[in-house]
C-alpha cells in the first residue's frame, strides 16, 4: 500500500520555525516529484514547493520564498519542509504529495500519493 504519512506540525510563535517530514511507504521516492502544498481555514488549497526527482529543481510559492526550504533524502524515502521565519498567515494545514512528473507538480497538479496532512499554526 502506497502511503504518505507527515510530521512535524504543531504550534509555533511568529518567527519561530519548524520542519515538516514526509516519510513514503510501499513504494520509493527516487523517480517522483514530491511537493509540500496547505490549506487555511475557508481557503483552497494551495502548492507551497516543490522538488524534482534528482533534487535538481525546486519551486517555491512567492509568499514563502527565502522562508522555507524543501529538500529529500532518497536514502530515508523521506523528504521535509524546512520553515523559518514563520507568520501567522502560514497557518495551515500542510500537506506532502507525488508525481512522476515534476513540472505537474509545479501547476500544482498531484497524480500521485497524499498524506494525511499536519496542523502548522502560528500564534502569539
Amino acid at each position: 500500500q502506497l502511503q504518505l504519512e507527515e510530521s512535524g506540525g504543531g504550534l509555533v510563535q511568529p518567527g519561530g520555525s519548524l520542519t515538516l517530514s514526509c516519510a513514503a511507504s510501499g513504494f520509493t521516492l527516487n523517480s517522483y516529484g514530491i511537493g509540500w502544498f496547505r490549506q487555511a481555514p475557508g481557503k483552497e488549497r494551495e502548492a507551497v514547493s516543490c522538488i524534482s526527482s534528482s533534487g535538481g529543481s525546486t519551486n517555491y510559492v512567492d509568499s514563502v520564498k527565502g522562508r522555507f526550504f524543501i529538500s529529500r533524502d532518497n536514502a530515508k524515502n523521506t523528504f521535509y519542509l524546512q520553515m523559518n521565519s514563520l507568520k501567522p498567515e502560514d497557518t495551515a494545514v500542510y500537506y506532502c504529495a507525488t508525481d512522476p512528473d515534476y513540472k505537474s507538480l509545479v501547476a500544482g497538479i498531484v497524480r500521485g500519493s497524499w498524506g494525511q496532512g499536519t496542523q502548522v499554526t502560528v500564534s502569539s
